[in-house]
């Protein structure tokens, strides 16, 4: 990797363009050059490329750029099916210039390099696991099922720029659901005292949006609730609720911790952030009447959605806390069979994970949305003998560089 300047001993500065050779890919939907010896992260860029990148950031140890003109393109290089995407424009999406098989190698390639470098696994180990990003039905456009909108001063409905807080007034939002995807146009000065307005369009076919901020108030909207199906049941929940926003996510991942896991009748499980009780009502299925599920969650909306929806399974029991605190105060205490854990992007963290240690489970199973935080948590685990056994990596999130990781942990001996 390198670059040509004609003073190689001044520093560069903000909005000064370099030409650069893009290595490989990182972790943030960036890949990394080089100018001067220091590293460049470098967006809408392909490794091998040669680019013409517009400084955006200057720091002390690293450089932020924007790939604006392509000298040399990759061949997995397209032309982005949005008009807003691209350098200076709506940040939503990180991955538009890629091809679809393109952005699944880049982001298992992002997998394996977090496993490798913050999970301390050995290159034997990643060839054991057999990481690969795998598609979900649908494909790569109008699957976001759950959007929220930025409104600027004058009224009007976009999305941020990237790392900005300056919105980008937008007509359609390609990624989003057809039902809420033309919500910008729909919307202007409809909410004016709005900062955002939150847009749902459920698996069951309801839609609502609402607006959020200063001066506004999310009733009756707020209130409104939706419907969802996965795991073989409809779910009711506040439109406000967490649920997976590509519309095939829940009943892929509920299916896969199940498939990992293998619960057995008579088995105990925790199902720690559980949210509405998704992975709890999957486990329940399968460990029966004479098993128990005990599901922690400390969000009040996720409690009341997961009591409201498993009222008819007798054998999950709801508590509402927040995971460090169940486990110090021994609300939930082993010894228990099975683990599900679905923490958010920060990750679990020391605490849980040594709390995690000794609570008799004969299998963990992690569901990650970030695969750094993954990987710190996997290295933690590791140091007390456990395997990352198995690992699917899911493309939940197309034309961005997000992606999900369910990973199987097994205890040592």
């Amino acid at each position: 990797m390198s670059a040509e300047r004609t003073d190689p001993l001044a520093g560069p500065g903000e909005a000064e363009r370099v030409e650069l050779t893009v290595g490989a890919v990182a972790h943030g939907g960036h890949c990394v050059a080089r100018l001067d010896g220091r590293v460049v992260f470098v967006r809408h860029a392909l490794p091998g490329e040669r680019v013409v990148a517009e400084i955006t950031e200057v720091h002390r140890a690293y450089l932020r750029a924007d790939a604006v003109e392509i000298l040399t393109a990759a061949p997995q290089r397209v032309s982005p099916p949005c008009p807003y995407a691209g350098p200076d424009r709506c940040g939503g999406c990180d991955l538009q210039h890629v091809t679809p098989a393109g952005q699944r190698a880049w982001k298992a390639a992002v997998v394996r390099e977090q496993l490798t470098r913050l999970g301390g696994l050995t290159p034997a180990e990643l060839d054991e696991l057999a990481v690969r990003v795998d598609e979900l039905p649908g494909g790569p456009l109008g699957w976001r099922s759950r959007m929220r909108y930025a409104v600027d001063a004058g009224g009007r409905v976009g999305l941020l720029k990237h790392r900005s807080h300056e919105v980008v007034p937008i007509d359609r939002c390609l990624i989003a659901s057809p039902a809420i995807g033309d919500l910008p146009a729909r919307a202007a000065r409809r909410w004016p005292d709005a900062d955002a307005v939150e847009a749902v369009a459920a698996g069951a076919g309801d839609v609502v949006a609402y607006p959020r901020g200063a001066g506004t108030r999310a009733d009756p909207a707020g209130r409104a609730t939706v419907r969802e199906r996965a795991a073989g049941r409809e779910w009711t929940l506040p439109a406000e609720a967490f649920w997976q926003v590509h519309p095939a996510a829940a009943e892929t991942l509920a299916s896969t911790v199940v498939e990992l896991l293998g619960p057995r009748p008579g088995e105990t499980c925790w199902d720690l952030y559980g949210g509405a009780g998704l992975f709890a009502a999957a486990l329940a299925d399968r460990v029966g009447p004479a098993g128990r599920v005990t599901l922690v969650e400390s969000a009040p909306v996720g409690v009341a959605a997961a009591r409201d929806n498993l009222r008819d399974l007798p054998s999950v029991e709801v508590v509402a806390a927040r995971v460090e605190t169940a486990l110090a105060r021994r609300r939930v205490a082993g010894p228990v069979d099975l683990v599900v854990l679905d923490p958010p992007r920060t990750g679990l963290g020391r605490q849980v994970v040594r709390d995690l240690l000794g609570c008799g489970a004969r299998a963990i199973c992690y569901v990650a949305c970030d695969p750094a935080a993954f990987g710190r948590d996997v290295r933690e685990f590791r140091s007390a003998g456990w395997r990352l056994a198995r690992l699917r990596a899911l493309d939940m999130f197309p034309m961005t560089q997000h992606v999900e990781c369910v990973g199987l942990l097994t205890p040592p001996g």
